[in-house]
């Protein structure tokens, strides 16, 4: 969410997940995913830093509730997972085929 104001002075709080467009005309209009078209007092730049500060503060929340590399790297190899490139699963056991008699 961020905060931005109306043209008539009043705050308001968006969900920047909802910002489609973002047009300077003279005037920040935004449009959202909805259609809906918002009239801002921040210029354009102005909304992409608020919305790229928003996502970066939610990612650092996130990567601090993650465990430590090392812990996902344990996992991650208990799970047989090969994590050098792409995540692929190791050999499964054979499984029972009754052509072959396994």
């Amino acid at each position: 969410m961020i905060e931005l104001t109306r043209l008539n002075g009043n705050p308001m709080v968006l969900n920047s997940d909802l910002i489609k467009t973002a047009e300077a005309s003279p005037d920040t209009m935004l449009t959202l995913i909805n259609g809906e078209k918002l009239i801002v007092r921040e210029d354009t730049a102005e909304v992409v830093e608020r919305v790229l500060a928003y996502h970066s503060r939610l990612l650092a929340s996130v990567a601090k509730r993650l465990p430590s590399m090392g812990e996902v790297q344990r996992v991650v190899s208990l799970t047989s997972l090969d994590v050098s490139g792409q995540l692929t699963l190791a050999s499964a056991p054979p499984r029972n085929d009754p052509q072959s008699g396994r």
